[in-house]
């Protein structure tokens, strides 16, 4: 450990998402007296990033975002320091001790890499305390709702760093910049906190976009500090098959006149209605309309088929004015409140012939994961077959985020 000591080791942290341990490393040259040796057989950087999920001694057991569990040791001479969420200078770093960590943790360790499956000793690790995580999460979710706008893409100009979006019957300019944050929901996640960076030239229109920034006084206007967008179609059809073992669906799209497959995950929620709710929504959408039921004024794009409702792990749920609060009166919200309040079903309740509404993620080799699918709804498809989807999942009122550790 004496070579390595006189090493110098870098580590630079860029905050993704205001949770993320996203680092990069670079060493120095080393003093002449070593230089043969680094010359000849440059020793290799050994990353560990994860949360703790156990410790024993010196010895910590770090869960990854992907991929099996892992370990390293702590050495008597490794460093340790604790950096704040979105803090991206060392410097700012405060020394702490072993003692000091815990489990749920978020750590980055940096070691020499070894050719055996003994666990990393490391160097340095930085550290970024769980309870820091769900302060900062916390604080993001209340700015989301506080300083954010959600909507539908109407028109984008990438060029002007414009995209305009409809916020029910209200047009919102969203203006960017080259420090704005722009992302893109991943195609196969549900979860806003795996969304991934992103350009203005992969926003259309119809898309879901979310931005917070600061408004104009009137509201017509957002200087954005981070965009995210999204395509999540919807599909109402029939089921023509169900495979419990690799839990997928197959479901007879009637307004496309084909026949997809969608995947259901921990995160998808599946909801049946009853019967009297059914028809009451059905009664709904045949007496105001498919525009009035989905809460959108007419020619404002609001009610086609493939456009999205909030993701179940996005931020901004009770924005109000905003973009789609449940407290506002009129068709729409009735109908998510009513859909909140439908009991939950299950994969294996589903059976072919089943009329389905399904919002699900873009997804990738023709598979969408499904974010929320709504079963029962035979009456509701024979009333408004063209634009039920939209009617029932369109508003944005769905859950915030479960608490993840990573930040919007």
């Amino acid at each position: 450990m004496n070579r390595t000591a006189s090493r110098i080791l870098a580590i630079a942290l860029c905050a993704a998402s205001g949770a993320s341990l996203c680092l990069a490393d670079s060493i120095h040259a080393t003093p002449s007296g070593e230089q043969t040796q680094a010359a000849g057989a440059p020793r290799a950087v050994a990353k560990r990033i994860g949360a703790i999920k156990a410790i024993n001694g010196s010895e910590i057991t770090l869960t990854p975002d992907s991929g099996p569990d892992m370990k390293i040791t702590v050495q008597a001479a490794t460093q340790i320091v604790r950096l704040a969420p979105g803090e991206t200078n060392l410097n700012n770093a405060t020394p702490i001790q072993l003692q000091d960590l815990q489990v749920g943790d978020r750590i980055r360790a940096t070691g020499w890499a070894s050719d055996d499956n003994l666990p990393l000793p490391v160097l340095k690790i930085v550290v970024m305390k769980h309870s820091d995580l769900e302060a900062r999460h916390q604080q993001d979710l209340q700015d989301w709702q506080k300083r954010g706008v959600d909507g539908l893409a109407s028109a984008v100009d990438p060029v002007a760093g414009i995209v305009n979006i409809s916020v029910r019957s209200k047009n919102v300019v969203i203006h960017t910049a080259s420090t704005t944050v722009i992302r893109r929901y991943a195609p196969d996640s549900v979860k806003f906190d795996d969304a991934k960076p992103g350009t203005l030239q992969q926003i259309h229109p119809g898309d879901q976009v979310r931005a917070r920034g600061d408004r104009s006084a009137d509201g017509s206007e957002l200087a954005a500090e981070e965009v995210v967008s999204g395509s999540f179609p919807g599909i109402a059809g029939t089921v023509n098959s169900v495979d419990a073992s690799s839990s997928t669906l197959s479901v007879h799209d009637l307004l496309a006149n084909k026949t997809v497959v969608v995947k259901i995950t921990p995160d998808s929620q599946l909801r049946h209605l009853p019967a009297e709710m059914a028809q009451m929504i059905a009664m709904r959408l045949k007496g105001g309309g498919a525009g009035a039921a989905s809460g959108a004024a007419p020619g404002s794009g609001a009610a086609t088929s493939d456009q999205p409702a909030r993701p179940a792990s996005s931020p901004g749920a009770g924005a109000g004015a905003n973009g789609g609060g449940s407290g506002r009166s009129g068709g729409a919200p009735d109908i998510q409140r009513l859909l909140s309040h439908a009991p939950a079903t299950a994969l294996t309740d589903l059976h072919k012939g089943d009329a389905v509404i399904i919002l699900s993620t873009e997804g990738t080799a023709g598979i969408g994961t499904v974010i929320t699918l709504v079963s029962g709804v035979e009456p509701i498809l024979q009333a408004a077959p063209s634009a039920s989807s939209a009617a029932l999942l369109t508003p944005w009122s769905m859950s915030a985020p479960s608490g993840d550790t990573g930040g919007p």
